[in-house]
């Protein structure tokens, strides 16, 4: 895969922020804005303008604000949704159909009726953008031949690139990876784009076999933020491409880490100590048998380069797990020359604590230890 371009699309000011209970003031939308445009994101869906005027205001400021990156906004598939859009000023327009039978059923509508308004409003969107997107919504349930069927049409009525949606979140790699293979076969010359949720936690890697599979662009989220269980996540998907595909993306992954922080702090949602990337625990260590040998070479038992995603690297971890050799390194890096009786000693002492604490000790907590012998 080495030399394959791919798109990203950052959607957390729309899909994100439709995670229940989230809501961004403009000034955290500005901030979360700037920060994805000094990390390279080359595209943002940036809100739904028939919200609310305030929306639609918001909207504006972004679209105007000088960013580097392309402004999208969403609709669904009505015309005043477009002219809504145009009203922003953005650059382009993303418009959404239902394709599965579900959700026809549940909207009281039938293919004949999306067919009709796909060239309906693509047409009406032509005259107003010159990027139009396109978004067969919970495509991942729908019937094989009519999802053709609407890509081919959509192209006709011009389409600058097809989103394949798994609203639900109910695929996995290997069924993402049959459809947009036999999508690429039927449709060799099409743009697709992957849109992932999380239900099932599977929304990243799917989002990355889709990228190696075929699709040329894909919708994320900082932190995953989105509805339910979210969307695929960003931050691990650049890292997984770079790291595990070798694709990569033209991205500047050192933003990643106060990106996360932002999104978290904005959206009230507390992530996991132990989230890939940015997790608190992500590159933090106390197994002796690791720290034994990351002293040596820290890649042994760690493949992200803490200063590649914006972190320091974090020191080792004392407690029930530490080895004799991290507990020396910390001690001599501290002035102090134990002899093998006292590392001994104070290992036993490290380990006794953090089981009667029933966590690992801080570094102030391991000096006091051994000043208290």
């Amino acid at each position: 895969m080495t030399g394959k371009k791919v798109h990203i699309i950052d959607t957390t000011l729309r899909d994100g922020e439709q995670a229940a209970g989230v809501v961004f003031s403009l000034e955290e939308k500005m901030q979360i804005a700037a920060l994805l445009d000094k990390a390279g994101v080359p595209e943002l869906e940036i809100g739904m303008p028939a919200i609310s005027q305030e929306e639609k205001e918001n909207i504006k400021t972004l679209v105007h604000a000088g960013f580097s990156f392309n402004c999208l906004a969403w609709c669904r598939a009505v015309c005043s949704d477009v002219d809504e859009a145009a009203a922003t000023g953005a650059q382009g327009v993303h418009i959404s159909f239902p394709v599965s039978s579900i959700h026809l059923n549940a909207l009281g509508k039938n293919e004949l009726w999306v067919m009709k308004k796909l060239s309906e409003v693509l047409t009406y969107a032509s005259g107003r953008f010159s990027y139009v997107t396109v978004g067969a919504q919970d495509a991942s349930r729908a019937g094989f031949p009519f999802l053709s069927d609407f890509i081919g049409q959509a192209v006709l009525c011009g389409a600058s690139r097809i989103r394949i949606a798994d609203t639900v979140g109910i695929m996995n790699p290997f069924s993402v990876s049959k459809l947009f293979t036999k999508l690429k076969k039927e449709c060799p010359h099409v743009p697709f784009e992957f849109h992932g949720h999380n239900d099932l936690g599977m929304a990243t890697a799917n989002t990355f076999t889709a990228l190696c599979s075929g699709a040329e662009a894909a919708s994320v989220t900082v932190n995953g933020l989105g509805e339910r269980s979210g969307n695929a996540v960003l931050e691990e998907l650049v890292m997984a491409l770079s790291l595990s595909g070798n694709i990569q993306p033209d991205i500047h992954t050192e933003y990643l880490s106060e990106l996360s922080a932002l999104v978290q702090q904005a959206s009230g949602r507390v992530l996991s100590d132990m989230k890939p990337i940015t997790g608190k625990f992500a590159i933090s260590h106390e197994s002796g048998i690791h720290t034994q040998c990351m002293l040596t070479d820290r890649t042994t038992y760690q493949i992200i380069d803490a200063a590649s995603v914006g972190r320091k690297e974090e020191p080792f971890v004392f407690g029930k797990h530490s080895g004799r050799t991290a507990i020396n390194r910390f001690f001599s890096s501290r002035g102090y020359q134990l002899t093998d009786k006292e590392s001994l000693t104070m290992l036993c002492e490290v380990k006794q604590e953090a089981i009667k604490l029933k966590r690992s000790l801080s570094e102030s907590e391991l000096l006091n230890l051994y000043k208290k012998r």
